[in-house]
């Protein structure tokens, strides 16, 4: 499996918005498409949330789905969503908030490896929003996979 993405920076001092991170983690809990969530290190001291995907949701093709979640309390964020596919490749994607040098602060690392980037626009940021936008997306690639599959 890839790794989750660095903080916002090598260096970076912000501290992850545990608060946000708590609440995104209720809402993964209720949404059919999860199957686990895991606080890393841990839920005490929370730096990333992971969601495992429900695995029956998703073609044989497919062997691992997870998010990987990132918030700060600058309103930074990052979700990473990777696939791992019994052929050993992967597909993944990332919508980022964060000062960098690559793009404008809102941007989306693009599919099938996150390594082509492009400035995003979100209707708001609030985290469920981006949430909301994020699961929708990946929604969206559930129908795509189902539609090659029965090709």
């Amino acid at each position: 499996m890839s790794r989750p993405p660095s903080d916002s920076a090598p260096d970076s001092t912000v501290p992850p918005d545990r608060q946000t991170l708590r609440l995104l983690e209720r809402h993964l809990t209720s949404d059919s498409l999860v199957a686990e969530t895991a606080f890393d290190p841990d839920s005490y001291e929370p730096r990333l949330l992971k969601a495992f995907l429900d695995m029956e949701r998703y073609p044989e093709s497919v062997s691992t789905a997870r998010l990987d979640i990132r918030w700060f309390t600058t309103g930074d964020f990052t979700f990473h969503y990777v696939e791992d596919h019994d052929d050993s490749s992967q597909w993944e994607c990332r919508w980022d908030r964060h000062p960098n040098t690559h793009n404008a602060r809102l941007h989306f690392h693009q599919p099938p490896t996150a390594n082509d980037i492009t400035d995003l626009e979100l209707p708001s940021l609030h985290s469920l929003e981006v949430y909301s936008t994020v699961l929708t997306a990946i929604e969206q690639r559930l129908e795509s996979l189902w539609s090659r599959e029965g090709m």
